[in-house]
């Protein structure tokens, strides 16, 4: 209970240095004293971990005690995939589903079985120590499964993951979410934009876990076809990149068993120490791209009014009605 009470201290001394510095600054010595009070122990602290940056191991373990309010309500008792760095320099990163030797008992091992009638093992994590363990491991992204592990044959949201050719602009991006958002509209679902931190935007829909997965990847997928017959010079719902050609890819094959997206503030493993981060719609058309805040902005948004607010008291169910207007 002691050492409950001083990792909470610490974390409380990180938000309030998070808040008052701005960006420029996240104390690798604060992280050191969080991993000490939460149990993890932090080999090489001083390591940086995003190339042409300063931001080191310690610094991603105060990131985490940072956002830790926001981050913990979208990754809690959600199976996992995570992406880990084996070279420091972002060049060979690799998912990792199951437990390895050596991991952090911060980060749980389960065992679920899959609508196939499979026994498949899985990760989790449920407070800062599985964040915390993260990072010891070199974890720079937290995937996410759409549904709890007590419950995973009923996800509980959906997403809509924009994936754009290369030579399209953030603007493209942005007013295709806003279309996906109207059109979720006209049909009762409300949802909301996560800047992924890489080239998209992501566009979550939550739902009261009724649905299973076969009912929300196959609306996800009619979805991603309507759009592409309708507006075919903007979209498209063949993952193949020669097809997508000048267009976007609307990404519904996240939405199945098994699949994972990153969660909302998870930093990336991409250059610059991005992270993923929610926004508002009215504030979505201000941004000049999906990776606009790094670590130091993140941490300082997370103190601000949650941009989803409403998001996990939203009750709404992916009903037959709504299934057949799409297809």
């Amino acid at each position: 209970m002691r050492e409950d009470k001083r990792a909470d201290q610490v974390v409380m001394e990180v938000l309030a240095t998070a808040a008052t510095v701005g960006t420029a600054y996240l104390d690798p010595n604060m992280g050191k004293e969080i991993a000490v009070a939460v149990g993890v122990n932090l080999t090489h602290p001083e390591k940086v971990m995003y190339p042409g940056t300063k931001v080191t191991k310690a610094m991603l373990v105060a990131y985490y005690a940072a956002v830790a309010e926001k981050i913990l309500p979208h990754i809690q008792d959600r199976p996992l995939s995570l992406v880990r760095d084996t070279d420091g320099d972002l060049e060979q990163t690799f998912f990792q589903k199951h437990k390895l030797p050596g991991m952090p008992k911060a980060i749980h091992d389960g065992q679920l079985e899959k609508i196939s009638g499979k026994e498949s093992r899985f990760l989790w994590v449920d407070d800062l120590a599985g964040l915390v363990g993260g990072v010891q491991m070199n974890v720079l992204e937290f995937h996410v499964w759409g549904s709890l592990r007590q419950r995973p044959s009923l996800p509980h949201r959906m997403i809509f993951d924009i994936d754009p050719d290369e030579g399209l602009d953030f603007g493209d991006v942005k007013q295709a979410a806003l279309d996906i958002r109207g059109v979720l509209e006209a049909l009762g679902l409300q949802s909301w934009p996560l800047l992924s931190g890489g080239k998209g935007v992501h566009v979550v829909v939550p739902l009261v876990a009724k649905a299973n997965w076969e009912a929300v990847k196959g609306f996800c997928q009619d979805f991603a076809e309507l759009l592409a017959r309708t507006d075919p010079s903007r979209f498209v719902a063949n993952m193949s990149k020669a097809k997508r050609k000048g267009r976007m890819f609307i990404d519904y094959l996240r939405n199945g068993q098994g699949a994972t997206a990153i969660c909302p503030w998870s930093t990336r493993a991409r250059a610059g120490a991005p992270c993923a981060v929610p926004v508002t719609w009215d504030e979505l058309p201000t941004f000049k791209a999906a990776n606009a805040f790094d670590v130091f902005g993140a941490a300082v948004r997370a103190q601000q009014p949650d941009a989803w607010e409403g998001y996990f008291e939203t009750e709404q169910i992916l009903t037959a009605r709504i299934r057949k207007a799409v297809r």
